[in-house]
């Protein structure tokens, strides 16, 4: 599978959507390059799940919004890596989903975000902050 492919599995179906971020690591001062990132849509049970990956905020976005009714998406607020809060909501707002959970914030002071700020702020749905250890039943 790769980038905008789309594979029905057993278990539902997998898409594979664009996300902007950088993608290398560096071995004895050289960059070595690994890939393009990826999002996700999954499917299954008549429920749909979009994880954005570690990504910027870009207009496409709203295009899965238009195409996909979503229950659950998760979304990273940290900044400087990623989106911020800001852009987050905004592709809140784009997606639709009823339920919007902030991810990748909070592992590094330069991505500390205040998440229930954030989950209280999500429009049309409801933002929900996941503790470590915590699940959510759709």
């Amino acid at each position: 599978m790769h980038i905008g492919g789309s594979r029905k599995f057993d278990f539902g179906t997998v898409k594979f959507t664009l996300a902007f971020h950088g993608s290398s690591y560096e071995v004895d001062n050289q960059i070595i390059y690994t890939g393009m990132p990826a999002g996700i849509l999954f499917t299954a049970h008549g429920r749909t799940i979009y994880h954005a990956g570690d990504t910027a905020l870009f207009g496409d976005m709203k295009i899965i919004g238009e195409r996909n009714t979503i229950d659950v998406a998760f979304l990273p607020i940290g900044d400087n890596y990623t989106m911020g809060p800001d852009d987050a909501l905004t592709e809140a707002e784009w997606l639709k989903a009823k339920q919007v959970i902030p991810m990748h914030y909070n592992t590094f002071p330069v991505i500390k975000q205040d998440p229930e700020s954030f989950a209280r702020k999500v429009k049309p749905g409801k933002g929900v902050v996941l503790n470590p250890g915590e699940s959510l039943e759709i």
